[in-house]
């Protein structure tokens, strides 16, 4: 199994006996479904309910662990402690640790793991995390694992989404487990419940093969001199772009190169008509 150590990544722990039940009502996903060996993925909203930051958690027997994207992590500790008011909590980064993926069909030894491993919480096939305060040996360049999440049509944080405007089911945490439907209140919730239960994603962020250069990020996609969408994140001839429901058919023109649509196996869309409506 290839393993790789992703750099752009964080550690942050949040401790005290009112850990869980901060976090309950802040975040998207359930709290109490993440436990030692199970980690869960998540998101903080805006109370309008658009993305700011997504983050994975996982739990040890007296603190929580944050995976969290490295130029995201002051914004998200800071945020998060502003609602702390009475609880009894504290948060803080964890200098030093990393934060180890490994992919591939051939399943990890149990004397191979650290203590914090997890199965990615998104997908089986997307592989296992770790986190450590003493990185084990790469047997991969993180551009290599960046390839393996583009061929699964994940999301990469900052990446793939605009802070203060993406929304949830958009960027596919309903099918990746991102969002707990039955856990109650958390910020945002209102206009995520609202989303999913009248319908009204009108774009999905899917991955796409890129015939010609990589567009850069931001490049707007057309189909027929109509835009439909915007490139987000790539290389390699993989990239994931955000894109109108009804173009995701079609072959699409970004910035001198053609877009390919392939939608995962895990990815649940409604039937749409032609590339040009909405």
């Amino acid at each position: 199994m290839p393993s790789a150590l992703l750099s752009d990544r964080a550690v942050l722990e949040v401790t005290g006996e009112d850990r869980l039940a901060f976090l309950q009502g802040l975040i998207s996903n359930d709290v109490a479904l993440a436990v030692p060996g199970r980690a869960i993925w998540a998101a903080l909203l805006t109370p309008q309910g658009k993305w700011l930051a997504d983050f994975f958690l996982t739990a040890e027997a007296d603190r929580l662990l944050v995976d969290a994207e490295a130029g995201q992590a002051e914004m998200l500790m800071a945020k998060l402690l502003r609602f702390r008011l009475r609880s009894r909590v504290a948060m803080a980064m964890l200098p030093g640790w990393g934060v180890q993926v490994g992919w591939g069909d051939a399943a990890m030894p149990a004397s191979a793991m650290p203590a914090s491993a997890t199965p990615d919480p998104r997908l089986p096939a997307a592989g296992w995390r770790w986190l450590t305060p003493a990185p084990a040996m790469a047997t991969a360049p993180a551009g290599d694992y960046d390839a393996h999440r583009l061929r699964q049509g994940l999301p990469d944080g900052s990446r793939d989404m605009q802070a203060e405007h993406s929304v949830l089911l958009e960027a596919g945490f309903d099918e990746l487990q991102g969002v707990s439907w039955s856990k109650g209140c958390y910020m945002g919730q209102e206009l995520t419940a609202r989303t999913k239960y009248r319908g009204l994603v009108k774009r999905r962020l899917v991955p796409v093969e890129v015939e010609g250069q990589l567009p850069p990020r931001g490049t707007a996609v057309t189909f027929e001199g109509t835009e439909v969408g915007e490139m987000r994140s790539g290389r390699d001839g993989l990239g994931m772009a955000l894109l109108r429901l009804s173009a995701l058919g079609q072959v699409l023109d970004c910035g001198g190169a053609r877009l390919h649509p392939r939608i995962p196996a895990w990815m649940r869309l409604p039937e749409v008509s032609d590339g040009r409506g909405e």
